[in-house]
């Protein structure tokens, strides 16, 4: 499938079905993800929690390094849905700092990060989200 022919609500649909592999007993906050690659591929995620927090991972960073371990480096866009566990969103989930400071690693200013609160849909792009944020240009280095 070509990506232009897919839509936001499509790549939502995707996030929203993705959440339903969440671990997340401690939070009781299930999340889901689904990355648009440049080539069309869809990768998703789910939030997976752990009892010490610390090695808990976002949905986000799943989707991405999914991605990325299977050699994708060129993303399109991300669209991010969630909630309490068993019910429809009620809230939009913008990706925490963390999850922007992975993307600003291999996205654009231009990556668009799409949310739902279950009515309407939102899209930002990550510059709007993530300003002034710390890349490989701020250490100077050419990749």
């Amino acid at each position: 499938m070509n990506h232009k022919s897919i839509t936001d609500e499509e790549l939502l649909y995707a996030a929203k079905e993705a959440r339903k592999g969440a671990y997340s007993p401690y939070s009781n906050i299930s999340v889901g993800a689904a990355l648009l690659t440049g080539d069309g591929k869809i990768y998703t995620g789910a939030n997976i929690e752990n009892a010490s927090f610390t090695p808990t991972v976002c949905a986000e960073r799943v989707a991405f390094f999914k991605a990325i371990s299977e050699g994708e480096k060129n993303f399109d866009a991300i669209a991010i849905y969630g909630g309490k566990n068993g019910e429809s969103a009620t809230t939009i989930f913008t990706p925490c700092g963390v999850c922007r400071q992975v993307m600003s690693e291999f996205c654009d200013e231009n990556f668009r990060i799409i949310v739902s609160d279950g009515t309407s849909i939102k899209c930002y792009p990550l510059s709007e989200l993530f300003p002034h944020g710390f890349d490989k240009n701020s250490l100077g280095v050419i990749i």
